[in-house]
């Protein structure tokens, strides 16, 4: 019988591009089912959705600081002197059909994906999943996140409205701290005198093509490393480092997957609808003699704007150059803070002399001392990015500024060492935890009286499963305290 016309197209491609090869190695490879992998998943569908949405929005939009009058539907700003810019985002807000709601889906969406990012790493950094041979995957993941926030900083200037502006000026101020070259700096990016006439149009080339493009490669980079390497998993009966338990990608995970984008997608979509963000309309167009009040940048750069905020106004002249230490110190805290999570994989495996391959998870109890790191890094984030609105905390509290700024300042180096002692604490309670529920079993809340008169709660041994998850870790030696690397069975992790 011959071969339908079907059959021969697809042979046809076969036999150039290897499809069906390909197909057949990759498409039952397994995944394994858990909660937290889906994290990444979330990452993934909403720069999707970003992309889709984004694309949308050139139609519409105008990149340009050419001074208009606005005339459109906003009546409170009508014969107001603008930039197209400007002009353009109200028009996609009030007078393109659907704009509004695809503009707060972007941005919704932006904030979803930088959430999803640190998340995920955190995700990561918790079980260990960056160790060999990951480190590289690990390091593209840092890098999205990183550009993620340059990213999301460029589409928030675009508007031109005076919240962004302002940003912007916090911008043109961190580039002239600069020692020496600051000024040729910020001459360069802002094409002249702040604001100039061209940052608008810079960003939006940066913010449209070039990191965008960076980005997507990065993902497929990762992707394709995460295919390589295979996925990882927790431990558990019939999980080794040499296998992957779980469902094959097709037809199961593909189906999973699908209907995950769209369960994402929806509710992004539900958010955008309802919740207003970045109301352009409310601040005007940007005027280089006004500051909106209460401006605050997105939450993933609070961070950034708390360490200027609570640095003292420190100034140093050295051969006839004024250092402005309140800016420039803070400028360079904040990529160390980020550098230390992106090269922490090596750290660890050059002060634990871990050298071996790991497809396993680590439960994040057993590793007390990188758990308390996480744990203190995101304990300074956050009190930093309280920081970054002390003016709003005071306000809301009935507070004085200077009251909420010490605070933060003391906080900064206070709150973080509390955490990573106290996490590291916690970490060692659980496995002595862990260890009399191996030994005893689990409490049943049965008492039983004993024939001499003691009173005694009955407890219930684990099952084999329970106990092969808790017994099957590695224990190699921590950041502190080198030890030789054993096979630890239901006992605490020793220091």
């Amino acid at each position: 019988m011959s071969a339908g016309r079907g059959e021969r197209l697809a042979d046809w491609f076969d036999g150039r591009l290897g499809i069906h090869t390909l197909g057949r190695k990759y498409l039952r490879k397994v995944f394994p089912d858990h909660w937290s992998f889906l994290l990444g998943e979330i990452c993934l569908y909403s720069f999707v959705v970003l992309v889709l949405t984004g694309v949308y929005l050139t139609l519409f939009f105008h990149p340009s600081m050419n001074e208009v009058t606005y005339q459109g539907s906003y009546i409170p700003l009508n014969g107001v002197r603008m930039s197209e810019a400007y002009a353009s985002t109200l028009t996609i807000s009030f007078d393109v059909r659907g704009g509004l709601l695809i503009r707060q889906l972007h941005h919704w969406a932006a904030l979803v994906f930088v959430a999803g990012m640190l998340t995920h790493m955190m995700r990561h950094f918790f079980t260990g999943s960056f160790r060999k041979p990951r480190e590289i995957n690990w390091l593209f993941g840092w890098l999205l996140l990183f550009l993620g926030l340059f990213e999301g900083l460029f589409g928030y200037s675009l508007p031109d409205d005076l919240l962004s502006g302002t940003g912007l000026r916090f911008v043109h101020g961190a580039l002239l701290s600069v020692p020496v070259v600051g000024t040729y700096l910020a001459m360069f990016l802002f094409g002249g005198e702040f604001p100039g006439d061209d940052i608008v149009a810079r960003f939006y080339s940066l913010h449209v093509l070039l990191i965008p493009g960076v980005m997507a490669a990065l993902i497929v980079a990762h992707l394709l490393l995460v295919v390589h390497h295979k996925h990882t998993q927790f431990a558990g009966p019939g999980r080794t480092e040499r296998n992957v338990v779980g469902t094959p990608f097709m037809p199961v995970y593909l189906a999973k997957a699908g209907g995950f984008f769209f369960l994402v997608f929806g509710v992004v979509a539900l958010i955008a609808a309802v919740a207003t963000i970045n109301p352009v309309w409310s601040y005007g167009p940007y005027r280089a003699d006004q500051v909106s009040t209460g401006a605050q940048p997105d939450w993933y750069l609070g961070f950034a704007e708390g360490l200027v905020r609570i640095m003292p106004g420190w100034e140093i002249t050295l051969w006839g150059h004024t250092l402005v230490l309140g800016v420039l110190i803070p400028i360079v805290v904040f990529p160390l803070l980020l550098l230390f999570i992106g090269v922490y994989p090596f750290l660890e495996a050059r002060f634990t002399g871990d050298r071996d391959e790991h497809h396993l998870l680590d439960r994040p109890r057993n590793r007390p001392v990188r758990t308390a790191i996480g744990a203190a890094w995101i304990s300074l984030y956050l009190v930093l990015l309280a920081g970054g609105g002390n003016d709003i905390v005071a306000t809301r509290l009935h507070l004085s500024i200077n009251t909420v700024t010490w605070a933060v300042r003391t906080g900064m180096f206070v709150v973080p060492a509390v955490v990573f002692v106290v996490t590291r604490r916690i970490c060692l309670g659980l496995q002595l935890r862990d260890k009399e529920l191996v030994a005893h079993g689990r409490e049943t809340g049965v008492i039983k009286r004993l024939p001499h008169g003691e009173y005694v709660e009955v407890h219930e041994p684990l099952d084999r499963a329970r106990l092969h998850t808790l017994t099957a870790h590695e224990r190699p030696g921590e950041l502190v305290g080198h030890e030789p690397r054993r096979r630890e069975v239901g006992g605490p992790g020793q220091e």
